[in-house]
């Protein structure tokens, strides 16, 4: 594995790059739809350099939001840490299995959320029992999930030549 990952991290994360898209924006799910670009930038930051990764969820972030007039640059905040924490568990964690996956991503999503209410400030901010627990656990627990089915069919921690 380079500092780049593996060829089949990037189309992953390209794949759910488009998909969040297509979700939020093309069908206007909006919140009901789960976050693929957390996703992409979690299961992509396990394969690639924590600068990398830093950059990817900067890119991503900034993506994101393109689409929020009122907290312009809150998501690129948050992505960026998630990026860079991600890739550095790497270096804590090693192996893949499903329970670590579950974890993984369930922390990463709540993290995101908690930075992402950080960054937003007082006047857009909902309570954070209500936005950041509530909300953000059961949104946690969403991506946990569709992370473990993406694990399942994509083969994700399974070596694959």
């Amino acid at each position: 594995m380079t500092s780049f990952g593996r060829p089949r991290a990037w189309v992953l994360a390209l794949l759910l790059f488009a998909f969040h898209f297509l979700l939020h924006v093309g069908l206007s799910y909006g919140r009901g739809a789960p976050d693929l670009l957390t996703l992409a930038l979690l299961l992509l930051a396990r394969e690639i350099s924590v600068g990398r990764a830093g950059l990817v969820g900067f890119v991503f972030g900034l993506c994101e939001d393109a689409l929020s007039v009122l907290a312009f640059g809150a998501n690129s905040i948050a992505m960026t840490l998630v990026g860079i924490a991600g890739a550095a568990t790497r270096d804590l964690f090693v192996g893949d299995s499903r329970g670590f996956l579950v974890s993984y991503v369930f922390i990463g999503k709540l993290t995101r959320d908690l930075v992402h209410w950080i960054a937003v400030g007082e006047g857009l901010r909902q309570p954070f029992m209500e936005q950041v627990v509530i909300e953000g656990g059961i949104a946690a627990a969403y991506l946990a999930v569709i992370g473990l089915v993406v694990a399942e069919v994509w083969g994700v921690g399974r070596e694959l030549a």
